[in-house]
This record gives C-alpha cells, structure tokens and sequence, in this order.
C-alpha cells in the first residue's frame, strides 16, 4: 500500500476564464499526507505543451495511419531534488510551493478534434526508488496572443458576384453580400445583409452559412474536416424581381478560437452569403472570419482613435492580451468607435475574380475631413496638387511691425496679380 495519501495539485487563475497565455506565470502548490516517514527519490512538478494529430485511411491492406507531433515547451521544477540515494520526508502532511514562466512564443490555443488535439498539462509526482511514482495532472487553458491585424478585422466586408443561369432558364442572377466585421468571439452576433437581383427566369433564394473547417496535417498529407455552425434561409425571390435579406448570425458559445499558428493543426472560420439556383451553381460571396477571446476584441476597441496612436497602451499582465508582437502596418486602421462606418447598402458591383472581395472604409484623416471612398469623375483634376496641413491653421493676422517704423509699401506685400502668376520667383508658390 502506497504511503502517500491525498496528493492535490492546485494553480492560481490569473483572470475569470482561468486562461493563460504565453509570458503568463504559472504558481501553485502540491500537497500530499505520508502515513509514515517515507524515502522519496523526488517530488516534481512540469508544465508542457504538446500538439498531436492521428487519423487514419483506407480498410484491409490499403489501411494507412498519419501521426504527428510537435512540442511548443516543457519546463519542469524540483520540490525535492532527485537524489539516487533518496531524500526521507518525515509523517504527516507536506505542502510545495513552484512557479513556471511560459515561454514568450508564438504558441497555438487549447483544442480537440476529431483528429488531433493541441493540451497543455500541468503534472505534479511523488517519484519513490522501485515504485510507480504518484502523480496527478491538471489540464491548462492556454489562449494565444497571436492575432495579427485585428484592428482592421473590426471594419465590414463587402462582396459582390454575378452568375449567368443556363441550362433550363436564362439571365443573370446578382448578389452583393456584406458582413459588419471580420473578428468576433464565441457568443458574438455578426450583422450580415445581402441583396439579390433575380434577372432570370428561376425562382431563387437567399441563405447564409458559418463554416468551421479544420485542417490536419501529417507527412505531407491532411485530413480536413468543414462543420455547419449555424444556417439561415431567406424568402424565395421570383423571377425579374431585386430583394434584400439580412440575417443575425449568432457564434456558438462553445466554439473554439481561430489557430493559425500550429504546424500541423488549423482551425479557420468562413461565412457564405450565396443564392439557391436549383440545377445551377449557386454563387457564392465567402467572407474570412477570425474568432478571439471576447478580452481582445475589448482591448482593441478601446484604443485611442486617430492616427496618432501611443506606441504600446493597455496592462501590463500577458494574459490581459497587451499589443501584439505582429505589425499592424505603418497606417493602422482606427477601430475605436466611429471608425468604421457601416456601408448604407451593398448594391455596388465589384469585381470579383476569387469569389469574394473585401471592401475596408479609408482611414481618417487627422482633422476631420475623410477622403472619399472613390475618387470623384465629375470634376477635372488639377495640375497642382493642394498641400495637406499638418495641423488646423489660423486665419493669417496683418503682420506686426516695431513701433516708430513705417510699413512697407502696398505694393511690396502685395504684387499685381500679373506678375504673381506670369512669373517664376522667390514670391511665387511652387
């Protein structure tokens, strides 16, 4: 019978979700009651994570099975040091106390798949000469910082495509998708509208899709797996008729982050606005979604507005999501509120040579006057281009001249309109 009784492994949560994060510490303590002066050859706690795909193909002889695996850290901590001869702890209860910095890395999110599994495991064990050592594990929620660009994710998406209808009916059949952002979170709500123009001779219908699709990688061979997460279906659309639908896409609570930083584990996200044309392809306009920790979303929403930004803002904790390590350009688009404005309507064509094309509103300007979103064909352009100020100017005051001196002529401050224009000089604007 072991002597060993009661070992409990137990870690502090850093925040409500009880996540971390790469640059987190970990601390906690093992504890265990021995029922008699025991010799121990260590007492151990380790940290590690791990990410591990495993799939099979095929029956009988053609029957093949693809496994890989990558390790992203494991650090392992003495409460007692290994000692071959063994170190005696005396009756009674024991309590150790250990922490572990993760490493600072671009390291993928928690998952489970079908296929394949990315875990982070905290171990503590009782190693005794001879013996099966006792341990105890404690699985860690580990969340990554890796999210590039996700200030320009928070702006719509548009799309627009056109399918010629053929076979048993003729005409065109036009869809302009939009969706109010690429980046949300499990539990989120997307906005998602499209109008259809039905100029064929089919009733057709309007329907939205979330896609999950996960990608497992081995040996140079994958295993991709796609999920509906959430479908609607609009009102049929007669022929020769243009119809508008909108749909609340809700993100389900329990889904999983987007990881796009594992070698051989991938999880990406899709919605698909698209028209049911029966005996027909259907087109289709796919926007990229990325899903995050709701604390992310937060953190970048809150960020000063303009494009004169602090080079870093927030807390200090790492599993408060600081900025991240990824350039986000030289322009950064402004997330905070107002940045983005919604698109009235999604009624303009754009051209669309992969199926769906995405639209981000101009960022602002620095005083208040936004450029337009498309450049203005009514009016000719000038051969001189208009300096833009760096900062709000004044109205000009008369200039100021010390007392007792008399003001230059008229003439001097201000020339014949002529010779201003006619000439080249050093009063001439160039």
């Amino acid at each position: 019978m072991s002597p060993i009784k009661d070992l409990n492994l137990t870690y502090q949560a850093l925040n409500e979700q009880g996540t971390f994060s790469a640059g987190d510490t970990i601390s906690g303590t093992v504890s265990f009651i021995l029922i008699k002066d025991t010799k121990v050859k260590s007492v151990a706690v380790k940290a590690k994570g791990d990410a591990h795909v495993h799939w099979t193909e095929g029956t009988g002889d053609d029957k093949k099975t693809y496994t890989a695996h990558r390790r992203y850290f494991k650090e392992k901590k003495y409460c007692v040091p290994e000692k071959d001869s063994g170190t005696v702890l005396s009756k009674g209860p024991h309590q150790f106390q250990f922490s572990f910095r993760i490493p600072q890395e671009d390291i993928p999110s928690s998952f489970m798949g079908s296929s394949g599994r990315i875990v982070y495991l905290l171990e503590a064990s009782v190693s005794r000469s001879w013996r099966f050592p006792s341990s105890i594990q404690k699985e860690l929620r580990f969340v990554s910082k890796s999210f590039p660009h996700i200030g320009q994710a928070l702006c719509p998406q548009s799309g627009s495509v056109s399918k010629e209808v053929g076979t048993f009916s003729k005409g065109q059949v036009n869809l302009s998708a939009t969706v109010n952002k690429k980046a949300c979170y499990p539990g989120d709500t997307l906005s998602a509208f499209a109008n259809i123009s039905n100029n064929s001779s089919k009733d057709v219908a309007s329907k939205f899709n979330l896609l999950q699709k996960t990608v497992y990688r081995a040996g140079g061979n994958t295993n991709v797996v796609e999920k509906s997460l959430f479908k609607s279906v609009g009102d049929i659309i007669r022929p020769n008729t243009e119809a508008t639908a909108s749909c609340q896409v809700k993100i389900p609570d329990d889904t999983i982050y987007t990881v796009h930083n594992c070698e051989i584990i991938s999880v990406e996200y899709y919605l698909k606005a698209y028209v049911d044309i029966s005996f027909s392809f259907d087109p289709e306009v796919v926007f990229p979604l990325v899903l995050v920790p709701s604390s992310v979303l937060a953190f970048y929403a809150a960020e000063p507005m303009g494009p004169y930004q602090p080079a870093a803002v927030g807390g200090q904790s790492h599993s408060d999501f600081p900025p991240p390590a990824f350039p986000m350009g030289p322009n950064p688009v402004p997330i905070a509120s107002g940045a983005c404005q919604y698109p009235p309507h999604p009624t303009q064509q754009v051209n669309m040579a992969s199926g769906y094309n995405n639209q981000w509103p101009q960022q602002t300007t620095p005083y208040g006057f936004p450029p337009a979103a498309f450049p203005p064909a009514a009016y000719p352009q000038s051969s001189v281009q208009p300096a833009v100020p760096t900062a709000p100017t004044a109205p000009t005051a008369p200039p100021q001249f010390p007392q007792g001196e008399n003001p230059p002529p008229y003439m001097a401050l201000f020339p014949p309109a002529h010779d201003f224009l006619g000439r080249s000089g050093p009063d001439q604007k160039s």
